[in-house]
């Protein structure tokens, strides 16, 4: 569980104008647990869990109800009864794809529609969720209830308005000093908050800049960040601040202050720059890994994704926003 840690940060206290109702909202979270469901939504979220492929093995979720998307995620959380990421990522326009490679661990999709935030379909490695190694049980109440938690913990996204992420390890990331009164999220809860708040790269940069991130007990990380309008953007953190890279391709680079030449002397990094219009599945099995875990496709006009597990590129899964609605 090494990058429990990572989910788990603590909150920095509030001191802002805001401060008394997100206290609340804590205050509850801590009473109640950050997935906020009735017992109806607990038992339609159950039922929706699905193995969608053997091959990771790939599950299937949609999360009914709310959460606190700012809460951390710890193993008191986690136990409630009832290293680097080296991926590639591409956005050319209406396409965003993305390689995970890292461990042999089982992930799931993850379709959410938060009260009041953007419906989305995501990807989790949910070996982080999980309280030994391996598959999930599904029969089991206690592993179900871990897999709910899913929801807060996506790799990569789109939502509704066509916002697509995606994280990669960074080699030497230095985030900023702490900002008092402000939230701290893990690595991965920022693309949750970027999924259900954000519509756009700059809506999505200006939010980023309103939290304060924690790699600890993971890989320090970086993001690809693109919109339906056709614009992307990288976010690294270097040199204690938060900066916005103007680029559509990202690999486990420095991005900040290099060089075009200099990126594309990284073979992945150029094989995607030099892509043109081949194939998005044929872009990302030229950069593939041994241990390349996922590869999906997000179509950030239409809605929806094309995922392959575990390179059996003949074995293509079609994903929409909502598993219920087939216009996605």
């Amino acid at each position: 569980m090494a990058l429990l840690a990572a989910l788990a940060v603590a909150m920095a206290p509030a001191a802002c104008a805001t401060g008394a109702p997100r206290e609340a909202a804590r205050q509850e979270s801590t009473a109640t647990g950050i997935l906020r469901q009735t017992p109806d939504q607990v038992a339609r979220t159950v039922s929706s869990l699905r193995l969608v492929d053997g091959a990771l093995p790939l599950y299937e979720m949609t999360y009914h109800g709310g959460y606190d998307a700012e809460a951390p995620l710890t193993d008191a959380e986690l136990a409630r009864k009832a290293t680097g990421w080296a991926c590639s990522l591409f956005h050319r326009p209406g396409e965003f794809g993305r390689n995970f490679d890292w461990d042999p661990n089982p992930a799931m999709i993850v379709h959410a529609r938060p009260p009041g935030g953007h419906a989305s379909v995501s990807l989790v490695d949910v070996s982080y969720l999980l309280a030994a190694p391996g598959p999930p049980d599904l029969a089991d109440p206690q592993d179900r209830r871990r897999l709910a938690h899913a929801v807060l913990a996506p790799f990569d996204g789109m939502n509704d308005k066509g916002l697509a992420v995606g994280l990669a390890a960074a080699p030497d990331a230095q985030l900023p000093e702490r900002n008092p009164g402000r939230v701290t999220v893990s690595g991965v809860r920022i693309i949750r908050l970027l999924l259900d708040r954000a519509a756009t790269v700059p809506e999505a940069i200006a939010l980023m800049r309103r939290y304060d991130l924690d790699f600890t007990g993971g890989p320090q990380l970086h993001y690809l960040i693109a919109d339906r309008s056709g614009r992307s953007a990288v976010v690294e953190y270097g040199a204690g601040r938060m900066n916005v890279i103007d680029d559509r391709y990202l690999t486990n680079i420095t991005m900040t202050g290099t060089r075009r030449t200099a990126r594309l002397a990284d073979p992945r990094y150029r094989k995607l720059a030099e892509g043109g219009e081949v194939d998005a599945f044929a872009l990302l099995k030229s950069v593939a890994q041994p241990h390349t875990r996922w590869s999906v496709v997000y179509d950030l006009d239409a809605g929806t994704a094309r995922l392959v597990a575990a390179q059996r590129w003949d074995s293509v899964h079609t994903l929409r926003l909502s598993r219920d609605d087939p216009s996605g």
